[in-house]
């Protein structure tokens, strides 16, 4: 659970600045749209390995781009 406490006088904007800030720090949201709704352990290996491959092709660019 995220908690922010306020300051004395703090307005109202800056902590919920602040919290919006700690919320996305700690990846709530995004956690909660990935468990929205099910996926199969198919489906979750084949995002996990199309996201290596995307890193990788990535990182041969920039090494290509390098030399």
């Amino acid at each position: 659970m995220t908690q922010v406490h306020a300051e004395a006088n703090e307005p109202f904007e800056s902590l919920l600045k602040r919290f919006n800030k700690k919320v996305q720090a700690d990846r709530v949201l995004s956690e909660a749209r990935r468990r929205r709704f099910f996926e199969k352990p198919s489906v979750i290996r084949k995002r996990k390995k199309a996201a290596k491959l995307r890193k990788s092709r990535k990182q041969s660019a920039k090494d290509r781009e390098r030399s």
